[in-house]
């Protein structure tokens, strides 16, 4: 369920050649761990202590999860706290060199850094240990110079001085421990020991008369999380998130709606580092659903669960002709259910299947951007759907279990319509699949069939009810007993190991949600929503359909080098109370809103999932992005169609939902038959243009739409067949 920043894609692939060295198992190591271009690797003593670490990390959240319930905030911070930590030592500022270099001695630089930020971070973290044991803390009224110096200006200062010291420090080899980011970890956790420690006193204080060391442990952490964000989710959201920061205090200059009145930097960064902010609903996701759904899909990976959706994808489709590009499409659904992300799937799947379809005729940024666009389908394939749906249900207070149903329809459009277009590509240029030889046996993988168990356990405890938190456990324990009947038994080492790597797996978005608590801090604190959406209302003209334009659009630009969560949390916040206001039902409101933040990552000009495969495919990123858009685009009005139509929402009873989805995927194959220029036989520009308005004469979902759709597209048909020709219409005229 997690992606990365931009990763190492390597594959075997050197033109059009792929080797298939073991049929049986075509796809060993597609679920391996991905060591991204700043990640460090630790071996040895090293490697045991942190690894112990990250265990203790994911084993406190599933043992509070599931049995000793910890206070709201103390658990949070914690897990804010711990991954600020392990995120520091796991992950550099930059990038390291392709040869990482022995061991070098720091620069005079480094040291006239790092000595005085020691120094002062170590005060901080001592001073709040000291006030903690004596119990002599910084109460309500307490004096402002109350441990301002030795708490409020050392870790603000140590902070600065240690990042300054984390981008300005070489890059040495992956194995070794930074000490600037050593400090940075440090200093997290010295943060969450404060707000811990003062927890009782900032629920009252934050929001009307915060200490002024209140503001400088905030700044100090919101620092340390937008740093983390960079480092694995790059710039786009660090920079997002200081524009709005930017607008809490520009707000008094501005112009209509984005005027506000100002507020003092101490209310405002207090308020922000609180459960109106980064402790919020972003937080309470990533402690809970979040990481308990990357530990289930950690426990698949360690029991390699993965290889075996591959697997079965590859002796299903793999022989069809466009054979790889279809596996793309079903590995990439299977594989999306165990990590729910765009660049990560494309980067697991797509190191296999990119080359074996560049090897069966497809050209290179064609493949990337077929696995871009069916990687990307993971977020909204349920069961899991990444963490979006996670927060849409938090935000909205629908039950997740009612959520994953109503993404059933949805979900199954989507992947259709790049089936679709992926079938047509493969007619259109007379393409084969791969030889059967070469290929797993069905029969034998279909026997392997209760690899699935993990996956229906997890849907099927949401289902009696269960609780999200109870389902996850449940399907994690189904992991390791399936594993027992497999060659990849899961003991108590195996278990660690999963424990291990699902922290590792987590941090991305510990830092991603944190970052976004820090705009929804911002949006709850300057009613900069409620203004937005009267603005949207405004422009809208009460037009529902004008206003889910203007949701289309903001979504998706948001998204642009946006991980999805943060996309989705910050335009829920802002455009979703606005379309509800519209008499649009909640539910469609933010699916709408979620569908589209997904489709930004193959949406040029930034589309992160299409960068990632075109770095796999060795194809130009821009050309990639283009065709990754093309081949999703059919998905694109799959949103105004269960706009139209709710049952396409699971929202009506069965036989309304059923005509729904095959009306609507009727209308998903004509326009993917117009945008490939391919129905029964090559169609030209003119028809392609009626297919295409056949298509969208069906998205309404009426009777009245659905006969013109049928009617429009027989035509067409009749019309390739030579039954109707102009010579045809025209006798009886004369």
């Amino acid at each position: 369920m997690t992606s990365q920043a931009p990763q190492e894609a390597t594959t075997a692939d050197s033109g059009n050649e792929f080797e298939i060295r073991d049929k049986d198992n075509i796809a060993a190591g597609v679920d391996a761990e991905v060591v991204v271009s700043n990640q460090r690797v630790f071996t040895g003593k090293l490697g045991l202590i942190f690894a112990a670490a990250c265990i203790i990390y994911t084993a406190f959240h599933v043992g509070v999860m599931n049995l000793y319930p910890l206070e709201t905030w103390v658990y949070r911070l914690i897990h804010v706290a711990g991954g600020l930590a392990l995120g520091f030592i796991f992950f550099s500022a930059r990038a390291f060199p392709a040869e990482s270099g022995g061991r070098q001695s720091a620069t005079p630089l480094e040291w006239i850094l790092l000595l005085p930020a020691a120094v002062l971070i170590f005060t901080a973290l001592g001073q709040i240990i000291f006030a903690i044991v004596t119990g002599d803390l910084v109460r309500t009224g307490a004096p402002k110079e109350k441990m301002l110096m030795t708490f409020g200006y050392p870790i603000i200062a140590g902070t600065a001085l240690a990042l300054l010291a984390s981008w300005t420090s070489p890059t040495r080899n992956r194995g070794r421990v930074a000490l600037p980011d050593v400090l940075l970890a440090i200093a997290a956790i010295t943060v969450g020991v404060y707000i811990i420690a003062h927890a009782e006193f900032l629920r009252i204080r934050a929001q009307v008369f915060p200490h002024i060391n209140d503001m400088y442990a905030s700044i100090a952490g919101i620092l340390l999380i937008l740093e983390l964000t960079r480092r694995l989710a790059g710039l786009a959201l660090v920079i997002i998130v200081a524009v709005f920061i930017a607008y809490g205090f520009v707000g008094p200059w501005l112009p209509g709606v984005l005027e506000h009145r100002g507020y003092a930097p101490q209310r405002f960064f207090a308020f922000l580092y609180t459960d109106n902010g980064v402790l919020g609903p972003t937080t309470a996701i990533s402690s809970t659903y979040i990481i308990l759904f990357i530990t289930f899909a950690a426990f698949l990976q360690a029991s390699r669960v993965g290889e075996y959706f591959v697997n079965f994808a590859f002796a299903a489709a793999g022989g069809t002709r466009g054979g790889p590009a279809k596996v793309a499409v079903f590995s990439s659904a299977l594989m999306g259910t165990i990590n729910g992300t765009s660049a990560g799937n494309v980067v697991s799947t797509g190191s296999l299947t990119i080359p074996l379809m560049k090897r069966v005729g497809y050209k290179p940024q064609t493949s990337a951007s077929i696995e871009a666009a069916a990687s990307s389908g993971g977020q909204i394939l349920p069961p899991i759907m990444g963490a979006g749906a996670f927060i849409m249900a938090e935000i909205t207070g629908i039950a997740y279990a009612d959520i994953v149903i109503a993404a059933i329809i949805p979900a199954a459009l989507y992947f259709l319509s790049v089936y679709f277009m992926v079938d047509k590509e493969a007619l259109k240029k007379g393409m084969r699949g791969l030889p059967r030889e070469e290929l797993p046996e069905f029969a034998k993988l279909a026997r392997q069939a209760f690899l699935f168990i993990p996956i229906f356990t997890l849907i099927g405890a949401l289902f009696l009810g269960y609780s999200v938190i109870r389902a996850g456990t449940l399907a994690m324990a189904a992991a390791a007993v399936v594993s027992w009947f497999t060659p990849f038994r899961m003991g108590p080492k195996q278990i660690l190991y999963a424990f291990e790597i699902a922290a590792r797996m987590s941090l991305q978005l510990v830092a991603v949600c944190a970052a976004a608590g820090v705009i929804v801090g911002v949006i709850a604190l300057t009613g900069i929503g409620t203004r937005f959406s009267s603005m949207l209302l405004g422009l809208a003209g009460q037009s529902q359909l004008v206003a889910l334009f203007f949701a289309m659009c903001v979504s998706i630009i948001l998204g642009m080098g946006m991980p999805t969560t943060a996309a989705y949390a910050v335009a829920a916040s802002v455009i979703a109370p606005g379309l509800i206001q519209l008499g649009i039902e909640p539910l469609t409101a933010h699916f709408f809103i979620f569908y589209y933040a997904v489709m930004s990552a193959i949406t040029p000009p930034v589309a992160l999932a299409a960068y990632a495969g075109a770095a796999i495919a060795q194809s130009d990123p821009m050309k990639t992005s283009v065709e990754s858009f093309k081949v999703g685009l059919a998905a694109f009005v799959v949103p105004f169609m269960f706009f139209y139509s709710a049952p396409l929402l699971m929202q009506g009873e069965w036989h309304q939902n059923l005509h729904a989805f095959v009306t609507a995927a009727f209308g998903i194959y004509l326009l993917a038959s117009g945008i490939q220029g391919w129905f029964f036989g090559v169609v030209g520009s003119a028809l392609r243009i009626v297919l295409i308005v056949a298509a969208l004469a069906m998205i309404a979902g009426g009777l009245m739409s659905d006969i013109i759709g049928l009617s429009v597209a027989a035509l067409v048909f009749l019309i390739q067949r030579k039954f109707v020709t102009p010579k045809n219409v025209a006798r009886g005229l004369d």
